[in-house]
């Protein structure tokens, strides 16, 4: 009997893993494939995300084996450099192999405590009052009180669940690829300037080129060198000598969302939820965003602290930030057509890209650092997530390691009091805060602000539920009296 069985081992539900195995629930996770992808595909990690690795402790391992480059023309493709001043601590792209984030976080799941099975693919479930039955491929039926599709845009899941997938079907389809190619740079820059906004061969380590080239029809074939060779003629006019190809793919622009994230105890996440084309790079960014968001409500549901509205939060927080992205994944698409209504609102869009303010918003929309959650009336920072301080232990960011709630307190004079085994407490009067006080959830979200005790009770209850007697946990008796 497990507390939780995740189906699918990529980003998602490896990251999933290691947040509940922070609050100690049994986890199992399921992947059908019997090895890790050993195809080496580039991925970028956004502002957010980084963010989210820096308050679990993983960022520095997976900045040994990525490459910084300079936050900007995520939008479309548009050339404008990063506005300035954006506030956050890691504001850059960290570009780094997709097998290599994978196994980072698989690694750290599993040293949480998490299981792993290679080779196991669901076949069916069935759920009741007390948990649900999952049936392998192979026959084993496991029993877990919650299951998790993490299992990719085909997810068995939400097909065996039921759940509706509304959106476009993809009306194009585009090639990506990495490979050799036989002729010298001057000759493919004067062949791919100018061509089409999705049409690009760019150099990508020793002999070796991306090359990203509208694909000829439709398919649900695999992608082959022949493939690209035949796209690249239809697009330039020749096939630029590509060879030794070292991976190969293919994906469309359909764009859908699930439309539920929960039945029952059956939840959804990443692409299960929701798939849309790769404009601005948000695919692995999004899934990895909603295992923090799921993670410690579903461990506190498991552990028997959740209050009754918590888990539903989930949906209804993490359902309308998907309808944003597909939303500006579709402006995206539409702005890199060569018809002349796009590509006269792609040179508008340019112009006002110019506006700090303009570029802001958009890059802010694309990093998810100008994510607010609807927490009710309050401050601005209310619902949005707050940057990695100076504070006097270090860095904020360091102190939610463990996946725990956080009060930051200038006061001196507040307290977690019976939520102090689910909520840390640093009461730090030089923390570069604004206001007295704020209540931070496992996510860095913040839930509270103030220097009201009882309305900072409130607010605990709301979100950590009802305070255990004599409960004793985290460092606050450590820190809160630091000077």
């Amino acid at each position: 009997m497990f507390d939780v069985i995740i189906a699918g081992c990529g980003p998602t539900g490896a990251m999933l893993a290691a947040e509940l195995r922070l609050h100690d629930v049994r986890v199992l996770v399921l992947e059908k494939q019997t090895e890790p992808v050993s195809f080496v595909r580039i991925v970028g990690l956004h502002i957010r995300s980084l963010e989210l690795m820096a308050m679990r402790g993983l960022l520095d391992r997976l900045l040994e084996h990525g490459r910084r480059r300079p936050a900007g023309a995520y939008f479309a493709a548009i050339d404008k450099p990063a506005p300035p001043a954006i506030e956050s601590a890691h504001a850059y792209l960290l570009g780094i192999p997709q097998p290599v984030i994978v196994r980072i976080l698989e690694e750290h799941a599993i040293h949480l405590g998490a299981q792993v099975r290679r080779g196991a693919a669901v076949a069916g479930f069935e759920q009741d009052d007390e948990g649900v039955t999952v049936e392998l491929a192979a026959g084993e039926q496991l029993r877990a009180r919650y299951l998790v599709g993490c299992d990719g845009g085909r997810s068995i899941v939400r097909e065996l669940l039921g759940v509706g997938f509304p959106g476009e079907p993809s009306r194009t389809e585009t090639l990506m690829g990495e490979m050799e190619v036989g002729v010298p740079p001057e000759e493919i820059a004067a062949k791919v300037t100018g061509i089409h906004q999705s049409f690009s061969i760019q150099p990508f380590g020793e002999k070796v080129h991306r090359v990203v080239v509208p694909a000829v029809g439709l398919s649900a074939e695999p992608a082959t060198l022949d493939d690209f060779r035949q796209a690249l003629h239809a697009i330039a006019g020749t096939d630029f000598g590509v060879h030794a190809p070292r991976w190969l793919s293919r994906f469309g622009d359909a764009t859908r969302l699930a439309d539920r994230y929960r039945v029952g105890r059956v939840l959804l996440a990443g692409d299960a939820a929701h798939i849309h084309p790769p404009a601005g790079g948000q695919g692995l960014n999004l899934g990895v965003q909603d295992a923090v968001n799921l993670g410690w409500k579903l461990a506190a549901q498991v552990r028997g602290w959740a209050p009754d509205s918590l888990l539903d939060t989930y949906q209804a927080e993490r359902h309308p930030v998907a309808e944003e992205v597909l939303d500006n994944t579709r402006a995206q698409v539409a702005l890199s057509s060569t018809e002349p209504g796009p590509r006269a609102l792609r040179r508008l869009l340019t112009e006002l890209m110019d506006f700090d303010e303009v570029n802001r918003y958009l890059l802010e929309k694309i990093t998810a650092i100008g994510l607010r959650y609807d927490f009710g009336d309050g401050p601005d920072l209310l619902g949005r997530r707050l940057r990695d301080l100076e504070v006097a232990q270090g860095r904020l960011y360091d102190l939610l390691h463990h996946g725990r709630g956080l009060l930051l307190d200038r006061t001196g004079r507040l307290t977690t009091g019976g939520w102090s085994d689910r909520v840390d407490h640093l009461a730090d009067p030089t923390a570069a805060l604004e206001v007295p006080g704020v209540l931070l959830r496992p996510d860095g979200h913040v839930a509270w602000i103030g220097d009201d005790q009882r309305d900072l009770d409130d607010h605990l209850t709301h979100w950590f539920g009802e305070p255990a007697s004599g409960a004793v946990g985290g460092f606050d008796d450590v820190v809160q009296d630091l000077p």
